[in-house]
């Protein structure tokens, strides 16, 4: 892991987005096909921005969130809102969009047919991540029912995450997909992000979920 520190949220923003843009430059060398992993939430959002317009062969990448509410894809509390608005514009219009929730079906029953969706572009090529000041990623929780389950090295490719914490259930990509993403950013904004960050490489994952992912990480901060 290492950690990239920059003077403000502006420059992190342009300097994540040009490295993921030559991230996918890169794996797009090589394969048919690649495949970038986001999340949702409000810091992604500057990233996309720039990244949208990035000059790639987008049509050749698949785009999924590394997890999902379980709401409609219109809501404004769905993932897959911001991606469509922020990410999938300008440029970056042509790329196809691989959603980990289908609307108005129970989470359990969709995981077969979200996971066949998933499996041709696994491993991700790309991924991008944040961390919540509770040390989670994706829809990994601490504490949550089936956190180990989710984080074990031969977990399947999705979970179903149903944290006490929030107000609807998620569908989440495992502990073994995103650690094994060819590339993995790791984006955190302030001081307390931080601290958090130092006290996870302490602890073990089901306390800090986060640390299960951190190997071979490029951290990219800001205050």
């Amino acid at each position: 892991m290492k950690i990239q520190e920059y003077a403000d949220r502006d420059m992190l923003a342009i300097d994540v987005a040009n490295a993921i843009a030559g991230d996918l430059e890169a794996a797009l060398l090589h394969h048919d096909l690649v495949s970038f992993a986001v999340p949702g939430g409000t810091t992604p959002g500057p990233v996309f921005d720039g990244l949208c317009a990035a000059d790639l062969d987008w049509d050749r990448v698949r785009i999924l969130p590394t997890d999902e509410r379980c709401v409609p894809s219109d809501s404004d509390r769905a993932n897959a809102r911001l991606i469509q608005e922020r990410l999938l514009t300008n440029r970056a219009s042509v790329a196809q969009y691989v959603p980990l929730y289908l609307d108005g079906k129970d989470p359990e029953s969709v995981l077969p047919e979200i996971e066949s969706l998933i499996a041709p572009v696994l491993p991700l090529s790309v991924l991008m991540l944040g961390m919540g000041e509770d040390m989670h990623t994706a829809s990994l929780f601490p504490g949550m029912d089936g956190l180990a389950a989710a984080l074990d090295g031969h977990a399947p490719p999705l979970a179903v995450a149903r944290p006490e914490v929030q107000p609807e259930a998620r569908i989440t990509l495992t502990a073994p997909v995103l650690d094994g993403a060819l590339s993995k950013h790791l984006v955190i904004f302030g001081e307390t992000k931080r601290k958090a960050l130092d006290r996870a490489m302490s602890l073990h994952p089901k306390e800090a979920p986060i640390a299960a992912v951190l190997g071979g990480m490029t951290v990219h901060w800001a205050e």
